[in-house]
């Protein structure tokens, strides 16, 4: 995986493969047969879809949480490129786009 790359706002989530595909290729503009990732969200946040091209198909991972709801952008301007480590964040529920202090430590206790 290159790049993930998120798809700002909501998206259907009765799409498919082909309706997702539309979205990452003509809307999106991107490659869609490389090898990032693409992730869509639902209209309430809690569900969302990870469609990539394997080399010889489409395959669609989808996760809907329990409780809570995915941190998602809302406009263009929010979406950002995720790396790999982001994408694991993303997926375990941490809001990606909140800075983290930075913690200095000196001597252990």
């Amino acid at each position: 995986m290159r790049f993930a790359f998120i798809r700002p706002g909501y998206t259907d989530m009765r799409k498919s493969w082909n309706g997702l595909a539309a979205l990452a290729g003509g809307v999106m503009g991107f490659d869609i047969f490389s090898e990032s990732v693409f992730v869509f969200c639902g209209r309430k946040k809690d569900l969302i879809k990870v469609l990539y091209w394997d080399g010889n198909g489409f395959c669609i991972w989808q996760k809907r949480l329990e409780k809570g709801s995915f941190a998602w952008p809302h406009s263009p301007e929010e979406a950002v490129e995720l790396d790999r480590r982001r994408l694991q964040w993303l997926l375990s529920g941490v809001d990606f786009r909140k800075s983290h202090k930075i913690l200095n430590y000196s001597r252990a206790v």
